[in-house]
């Protein structure tokens, strides 16, 4: 089942005082970016951000997680994201924790 619409938009609302927040479209579901740092996912209409050892203190030894999609490795599955202060603290923990992306090298012509 694909994520709707109005739930990736309702993603944004919340979690958009975080900084720059962006849902970018993969295979009918959405990859969660902040600040340019991949974050997680929103996959059938529920959030799943990447597991580290900053957000694993926030949220606890029991924190549900599991596979965004079939093959992956397991995300935290958050299932209620209304307490924006709870989950911006989340966040900029986990954003913290998170290595820059590489970035891209630089395209080069074919000579012919």
């Amino acid at each position: 089942m694909a994520t709707d619409k109005e739930f990736a938009t309702y993603v944004q609302d919340q979690l958009g005082q975080l900084g720059e927040l962006s849902l970018r479209p993969m295979f009918g579901e959405y990859g969660l970016y902040l600040n340019g740092k991949i974050m997680g996912f929103v996959c059938d209409n529920t959030l799943f951000l990447k597991i580290t050892e900053a957000g694993q203190a926030i949220l606890g030894p029991d924190a549900p997680s599991g596979p965004c999609y079939p093959g992956s490795k397991p995300y935290f599955i958050l299932d209620s994201i209304e307490d924006t202060d709870a989950m911006h603290a989340l966040f900029n923990a986990t954003w913290q924790a998170l290595p820059l992306p590489k970035p891209k090298g630089k395209k080069t012509q074919k000579k012919k």
